[in-house]
């Protein structure tokens, strides 16, 4: 399913850094029960409010935990959900 350009596989335990843009405003106060996600502001083209979240997850889990809260219980619309790194070692078991 993979072919050789991708990167290193991805565990379900591998600890990663995640950008997650939801639309809406997010105080940042929420930070904690995120994950201790960092959350910045800023407004789209079309005048929206765009939310983001960045910070190393855990794992798998935790990034699942984020994102339903996001989405079932603050009812934000996801924008965009990314991993920028690899981790300290996605091989590792």
């Amino acid at each position: 399913m993979g072919s050789r350009h991708d990167r290193k596989a991805l565990k379900l335990w591998t600890e990663a850094t995640y950008r997650i843009c939801v639309q809406g405003r997010l105080d940042e106060r929420y930070s904690d029960r995120l994950g201790g996600l960092t959350i910045t502001q800023a407004t789209a083209d079309d005048d929206a409010p765009v939310t983001t979240l960045y910070g190393r997850l855990i794992d798998q889990a935790a990034l699942l935990g984020v994102l339903n809260t996001l989405y079932n219980t603050m009812h934000l619309p996801l924008l965009l959900v990314e991993r920028v790194d690899t981790g300290k070692d996605a091989n590792a078991e």
